[in-house]
């Protein structure tokens, strides 16, 4: 990856959601959804690092972080950034408190956060993603289908498929479709394309 005027080294962005059929992900501060092997796949992927003793750095917007699941937190090998122009003082269990993603992308990257750091992987929700994957870091969205309908009141922003590419075979990523508490759903990768 390049590097910025400073020496720190670039790190890359990546979205992590699942969404059904009309690109829903969350109704009433919850998940709309219950499938565990889901849910499992996302801790599983969020807190993967390939060196000990290097982090992940994971951005909530405000509503998305007060919506996480009691008992969820903390989490192995990850940094929690909360994006907030309401909020004063970091909430607990965070780490971290930036009023917007650009003070996101200052703290990220700088020492120390930035020799710590091995990818930034953002959470949600819609305006938080939407302003991630415009970004020149951005390079993968793991965007798990829900294949049924659900009511939901916040949503995934479409994206352009030209741009993002659907991998096929990625790795770590099974790709087959699979069904839990009767509900069928895929893990997907899709990769921008420079």
């Amino acid at each position: 990856m390049s590097s910025l005027a400073d020496g720190a080294q670039l790190k890359p962005i990546r979205l992590i959601a699942a969404a059904c059929n009309n690109l829903g992900i969350g109704k009433d501060g919850r998940l709309p959804w219950n499938i565990p092997s889901e849910f499992q796949f996302f801790l599983d992927t969020v807190t993967a690092v390939s060196q000990p003793g290097k982090k992940n750095l994971l951005i909530w917007g405000r509503c998305t972080w007060f919506s996480c699941p009691e008992g969820v937190l903390p989490l192995p090998n990850t940094l929690h950034v909360i994006l907030s122009k309401k909020l004063r003082s970091v909430p607990k269990l965070a780490h971290y408190l930036c009023e917007d993603f650009d003070g996101m992308i200052r703290l990220a990257s700088l020492p120390p956060l930035n020799d710590l750091i091995e990818i930034v992987w953002v959470i949600g929700g819609t305006n938080v993603y939407r302003e991630a994957m415009e970004h020149p870091w951005c390079d993968l969205i793991y965007l798990t289908d829900i294949m049924a309908d659900f009511d939901c009141d916040v949503f995934f922003p479409n994206f352009d498929k030209n741009v993002y590419r659907k991998q096929s075979g990625f790795p770590g990523v099974p790709d087959e479709i699979q069904e839990e508490n009767g509900i069928k759903f895929q893990f997907q990768v899709f990769k921008k394309e420079c």
